[in-house]
């Protein structure tokens, strides 16, 4: 029987190998999708489990002495920043023979050298000297090798210096071994939780697709096995019949879709999923994984096949005699109406959200976009039925409401994808937004550095005045100076329990940032919490502090204090940028604008929004290939019919408009019922994010590329389909078996 289903499968005539071959395309579009999925899962896998050099604590110092003995190193790690992007840099001088070398480096640099990775190599080559490569003294000993970085975009730098300049940077430890453990990121659980999400999206359109493929031209297998049963074949043996039939296609398409696969590697490396570029070599799937997809995808295909013919299997005559399917009803919606409430309601009740019942909201909501699908087609089709009188649309109408399970089931795969990847693209601008709108967005530009924390380190008053001197130098530059309290050690908080003011401004510079508040009539200097205001690391909070001084602040005196952090305003990015390189030799931590804190906060939701809106565009992919499956399998199994309507005198322009119509009705009501779930959702999260400064906010116009494009891509690649059409209803072919 095994030969036998190869031979009715490959040796069948034009209609049989026309229907094989669209399942191999489906399923080889499929394929490669997943397996793309799959290596950028692998890469973000492999650069997460990558020996971790920077997570290095070593040991801290016994008061400021550090213990520069033997055969360690001393190391200074921190970050920086240059035109938005982030710098990581290491600061080693070794104190023997046998001191510790990060992965990638065969040596460490040696006083007066640097190591820098291929991109910021690149880039100190390209920016002006003064606003990059003056804050890293020395020269360039070589690159660091891809060991020691996450991917090719990665900016690292390692500078070499002797043991008293290193020594006596704010922060230094002494490190005997380097770390090889993993970093433990929190943000990896969000991209896992994405990939988790991309798996659901994708898993279902494509199992979608697959068995669409295999279910090709159904019902004319269905007579053709059903006339194998008249002659005497049992159930078993049309078993295997379409088992194999439906393997068959599904191999060679799982085979197909690997080499595509290898076609389109490259520019799968070349996807930032986590902002950055993964090493192409990593980005590749194992071995088991490409053997897992040749074993699974027949098997699937298999299965759908044999559920597809449970009515031949009842009955050889079965086929012969179908009754029409019962119309989905009104119940369907339920859910969906249920999920919805509890989001706009219980969920968020005392404007606190409940875990439990969001959690339960988004499943009811899941399953109800599924559910109510076929009966929201029904309508559709009716409604489109009663506001129109053309033939094509009567026609297509007709046909969907009719069955509307089989029209809508070639796209509920796609349904999940965009209401998930709508909800996310809804809720990051949101967030981001927010963020760069704090103090009415006039703080975006300034600058911000803390120098001085308790227990850590002082700038004396002399270094204080070189750099507010150095600084107020710069043309078109405004600085606050923000001055620790004399009594800060002593300090106790109020007796309501707020926070003590721990910082001191001259009121002179606090008029140039007059939405930090104003010092009261005849003041010099005002108490308040403006350094608190410099270190937070969340835009959204910084609203709540202002305004740091008004008519009641305390006044105060910052003759003799010690400067402990400074904000600096200027207009000119070149400006920023040779300031930033000034005061970075006076800060443990590399100054930064509030908008690079923004968006350095928001860089890990807008991650997550490229996963959420890269799974849409696939899955309409995969829901386009499930469309054009399914339309080519219409045409065959319609073309009896269709061919005696062109004989008849209905034009070819007619059927490809019914043709168009009853494919692209279902796919544009599954994207927006989903979108207007997923917009459903995202508005009562959106309620609990909007502190001050935060505001709803439109997805970006990502989303709307990537959802609209998707969908235009899919119906013309339905086009694809419709010189099909004309070639099997040509009046040659009304000869019918």
């Amino acid at each position: 029987m095994i030969l036998l289903g190869l031979r009715l499968s490959l040796r069948s005539g034009r209609e049989t190998a026309a229907r094989l071959a669209l399942i191999v395309a489906g399923v080889a579009v499929g394929v490669s999708v997943l397996l793309a999925t799959l290596s950028l899962f692998n890469a973000f896998q492999a650069t997460g489990d990558r020996p971790c050099w920077e997570c290095t604590r070593g040991t801290a110092p016994s008061g400021w002495a550090l213990d520069a003995t033997g055969d360690g190193a001393l190391w200074n790690f921190r970050e920086d920043f240059y035109a938005g992007r982030t710098i990581t840099r290491l600061d080693a001088a070794a104190l023997g023979d046998r001191a510790p070398v990060i992965p990638g480096l065969s040596r460490m640099p040696g006083p007066g050298q640097y190591y820098a990775s291929p991109a910021l190599a690149g880039l100190l080559d390209s920016a002006p000297r003064e606003q990059l490569a003056a804050r890293f003294p020395g020269t360039r000993a070589g690159l660091i090798g891809s060991a020691a970085l996450s991917g090719p975009d990665e900016l690292v730098i390692v500078v070499g210096g002797t043991p008293q300049q290193v020594a006596a940077m704010i922060g230094t430890r002494r490190v005997d071994t380097v770390a090889t453990e993993p970093a433990v990121d929190q943000s990896a659980d969000v991209y896992r939780f994405g990939f988790g999400i991309a798996a659901v999206g994708l898993v279902v359109p494509l199992l979608v697709l697959v068995g669409t493929a295999t279910r090709l031209a159904a019902a004319r297998r269905e007579t053709r096995f059903a006339a194998i049963r008249l002659v005497g074949a049992t159930s078993r043996q049309i078993n295997v019949l379409a088992a194999v039939d439906a393997a068959l296609g599904a191999l060679l398409g799982a085979l197909a879709g690997a080499v595509l696969f290898q076609l389109v590697r490259p520019l799968v490396a070349g996807i930032r999923v986590t902002g950055s570029r993964f090493f192409p070599e990593l980005a590749v799937p194992s071995p088991w994984q490409y053997a897992a997809v040749l074993a699974c995808v027949p098997l699937v295909a298999a299965g759908a096949a044999l559920w597809s013919l449970r009515r031949v299997r009842i009955s050889p005559l079965g086929v012969a005699r179908k009754a029409a399917p019962p119309p989905p009803r009104a119940w369907r919606v339920i859910p969906l109406l249920a999920g919805l409430g509890l989001f706009a309601g219980p969920a968020f009740q005392d404007g606190k959200p409940d875990t439990l019942l969001a959690n339960a909201g988004i499943a009811l909501v899941m399953a109800g976009l599924v559910l109510a699908g076929p009966w929201l087609t029904m309508l559709g089709a009716r409604l489109a039925a009663r506001l129109t009188r053309g033939a094509a649309t009567l026609l297509a109408a007709q046909r969907l409401a009719a069955d509307p399970k089989t029209a809508f089931r070639s796209v509920s795969g796609l349904v999940l994808a965009v209401f998930i990847g709508t909800t996310i693209a809804a809720l990051v601008p949101t967030v981001v937004t927010g963020q760069q709108a704090v103090a009415g967005g006039t703080l975006n530009n300034v600058l911000g550095a803390v120098l001085w924390r308790p227990g850590i380190a002082s700038l004396s008053p002399r270094a204080a005045a070189d750099l507010l001197a150095q600084v107020r130098a710069q043309p078109g530059v405004d600085v606050l100076p923000i001055y620790a309290r004399a009594d800060l050690e002593h300090l106790r908080p109020p007796p309501d329990g707020s926070p003590p003011a721990t910082s001191v401004v001259e009121c002179s510079s606090l008029a140039r940032f007059p939405v930090l508040g104003r010092c009261p009539a005849g003041a010099k200097a005002v108490l308040g919490r403006f350094d608190r205001v410099v270190g937070a690391d969340n835009p959204l909070t910084i609203d709540r502090l202002l305004p740091l001084a008004g008519p009641a602040s305390e006044s105060a005196s910052a003759a003799g204090l010690d400067l402990m952090a400074v904000m600096i305003r200027t207009g000119d990015a070149a400006t920023l940028e040779r300031l930033r390189t000034l005061v970075a030799g006076y800060t443990a931590q590399a100054p930064m604008t509030f908008a690079e804190v923004a968006q350095v906060r928001a860089d890990l939701y807008a991650r997550a929004e490229s996963i959420a809106l890269a799974m849409v565009a696939l899955t309409l992919v995969a829901g386009a290939c499930s469309l054009v499956v399914a339309v080519g399998g219409g045409l065959v199994e319609r073309r009896q019919p269709f061919t005696l309507l062109r004989l008849a005198g209905t034009p070819t322009r007619t059927l490809a408009t019914v043709v168009l119509l009853e494919s692209a009705l279902p796919l544009v009501l599954a994207a927006v019922l989903a979108a207007g779930a997923g917009f459903g959702v995202a508005e009562p999260v959106i309620g609990q994010l909007a502190m001050k400064g935060a505001s709803p906010a439109m997805p970006g116009p990502a989303y709307f590329a990537s959802l609209g494009g998707g969908l235009a891509a899919s119906l013309l690649v339905i086009l694809t389909t419709l010189p099909l059409l004309r070639r099997m209803t040509a009046p040659d072919n009304a000869r019918f078996e």
